[in-house]
């Protein structure tokens, strides 16, 4: 019973108490049925071994060298359909042109979530390299500098962030549609991002039978300890249903309750494709 005992103390110390008092109420709390789901267990969240790696060499993919840029464009709401139009007309020029190493990976509306926003993700295959190229190469275009400057009339606010992608998740590949897209945004505590990129290892199997994995992205310049998970679903009630057939799953309960608390914050979009994206 020692053991016990020195558990039941330790308990009432952590809860700030002194004396019989707090150890019986540790003691109540210690034997609850409901412990499995107490404040006590989450003090025992999956741990890491410290490492010295940086989190770009040990989650992301080392077979490619693929960097990802995701903007948010919010559009004042007179202007949407206009500056839908005009992304329409000049984004494409850009994906086709082989002399740039950028392509688009997905074009989006906001349907649920911030309203009259854009969203757009780009590829750009070579790394930060390819990405320099092609910066360099859009100083010199005019058509796109034209475009830029009739574009910034129409924004309210953009912001963007550069993107690897983790090792477990499917590389976004163009698909048929008509689909919706959730972007999940997790923003997680500073020193989490690899305990989550190994629950979700694990987890990801949960998610892939109804092809709804699309990609999944950690943030490298912008807003750090950021993650978008990309969904695809037929419409709302495919979500509703493809989400709780995880449920329904044994494990995926159990990555819930290992990366709840790693999380700060989090925010879901639901997205309706415009006419130029890869995926549909």
């Amino acid at each position: 019973m020692a053991p016990r005992l020195g558990s039941i103390s330790a308990a009432a110390r952590l809860l700030g108490g002194p004396g019989p008092r707090a150890e019986r109420a540790a003691a109540a709390r210690f034997y609850s049925k409901d412990n499995e789901g107490s404040w006590f267990r989450s003090l025992f969240v999956h741990k890491v071994d410290p490492r010295k790696d940086a989190h770009s060499t040990l989650l992301s993919k080392k077979e490619t060298s693929n960097l990802y840029k995701i903007q948010f464009h919010n559009v004042k709401p007179e202007c949407l359909d206009a500056y839908n139009s005009l992304t329409e007309a000049v984004l494409p020029k850009l994906h086709l042109d082989e002399d740039y190493p950028c392509s688009l990976v997905g074009n989006w509306n906001t349907w649920y979530g911030e309203q009259d926003q854009a969203v757009h993700l780009w590829r750009f295959s070579g790394g930060y390299p390819a990405l320099m190229d092609c910066m360099n190469k859009l100083k010199n275009n005019k058509e796109y500098l034209e475009f830029r400057k009739e574009r910034s009339q129409m924004l309210l606010s953009r912001r963007n962030q550069m993107l690897l992608e983790f090792s477990f998740w499917n590389e976004p590949q163009p698909r048929a549609g008509p689909n919706i897209y959730e972007l999940r945004t997790y923003k997680l505590k500073p020193g989490t991002m690899i305990e989550w990129g190994n629950n979700w290892a694990r987890a990801i199997k949960y998610r892939q039978e109804n092809q709804e994995a699309v990609g999944g992205f950690f943030s490298q310049i912008g807003e750090l300890y950021v993650v978008h998970h990309l969904w695809a679903y037929k419409d709302l009630q495919s979500r509703e249903e493809t989400r709780n057939a995880a449920w329904r799953k044994r494990g995926w309960d159990e990555n819930v309750y290992y990366t709840v608390p790693l999380v700060r914050h989090m925010e879901s979009r639901i997205m309706i494709p415009l006419k130029i994206s890869p995926l549909q």
